[in-house]
C-alpha cells in the first residue's frame, strides 16, 4: 500500500486497484463486474464460469490485509441488474461473509442499475462521505472533491522494447478514477477523451508498486 494525499485526506493505493482510507478504515473498489461470464454465456459466448469467485478472493484477501470495516463498492460491482441472482453458491458465500462483517454500500452503476438487495449491505446512487463524493462515474461539472470508478482506466508504455499495460488510478486536482477491480474486466487508456473529459486536461496516472507511487502525465 502507498500512502498519498487526495483533497486533504490521507489515501492508500494497493497494487490491487483498491484505495484504503485509514482515517475509516474503510476500503474502496470500483467495477468487479461479478458474474459477467454468466452474463455472456446467457448469449452464448462460453467463458469460464470463475470470474466472481476470483473477484470475491481477491477482494477478501484486500478486506484481511487492511482490516477494513467499511467497504464502498463505486458500481458496476455486477455486470448486470440480475448478477447477484446468479451467483454460485460459493461466491454467494463469499459475499455474504463479507457483507455481513462490514459496514457494505454498493454505489449503482450504469450495468447494475436498481439491483435487488439479495446479497446484503446498502443500495446507494451515490454518497458524500467526509466531503468527498462518491459515485460510479465522474462528473465534468461536479466542483467537490470526487472519488468515482466506470472507466477501467490501464496505463500502457513501451518499457525496453516490450510493451507493458498495468491498470492505474487517475487523478486530477479534485478527481480521483479507481481502475476495475474485477477478474474479468478490460481497461480503457488513461489518455482517452472520454477520461480527459471526466477528469481534466491536467490529471496524472498513479501506478502503486511495492512502497512507491508511479506517476505518469496524462497527455490530453
Amino acid at each position: 500500500m502507498v500512502r498519498f494525499s487526495f483533497c486533504g485526506h490521507e489515501l492508500m493505493a494497493l497494487p490491487q486497484g483498491a484505495l484504503f482510507w485509514p482515517a475509516r478504515q474503510a476500503l474502496l473498489v470500483a467495477d468487479l463486474h461479478l458474474e459477467k461470464a454468466s452474463w455472456f454465456a446467457r448469449l452464448g459466448q462460453m467463458l469460464p464460469p470463475y470470474d466472481s469467485v476470483a473477484t470475491l478472493a481477491d477482494l477478501t484477501a484486500v478486506v484481511a490485509a487492511t482490516g477494513a470495516s467499511e467497504i464502498w463498492c463505486l458500481g458496476d460491482s455486477f455486470h448486470d441488474r440480475h448478477g447477484c441472482d446468479r451467483l454460485p453458491e460459493r461466491a454467494r458465500a463469499m459475499l455474504t461473509d463479507l457483507t455481513g462483517a462490514t459496514d457494505w454500500t454498493w454505489i449503482t452503476g450504469n450495468h447494475d442499475p436498481g439491483f435487488a438487495d439479495h446479497c446484503g449491505g446498502a443500495i446507494v446512487d451515490e454518497a458524500v462521505v467526509d466531503g468527498l463524493v462518491l459515485r460510479h462515474e465522474a462528473d465534468p461539472a461536479e466542483a467537490r472533491p470526487e472519488l468515482s470508478g466506470h472507466f477501467h482506466p490501464k496505463l500502457r508504455i513501451t518499457q525496453r522494447g516490450r510493451k507493458v499495460s498495468r491498470r492505474c488510478f487517475v487523478a486530477s486536482e479534485r478527481k480521483l478514477v479507481l481502475p476495475a477491480f474485477g477478474a474479468l474486466t478490460g481497461g480503457l487508456d488513461v489518455d482517452h477523451p472520454e477520461i480527459v473529459r471526466a477528469v481534466g486536461p491536467r490529471a496524472q496516472a498513479l501506478v502503486p508498486v511495492a512502497d512507491r507511487l508511479l506517476r505518469f502525465p496524462v497527455a490530453a
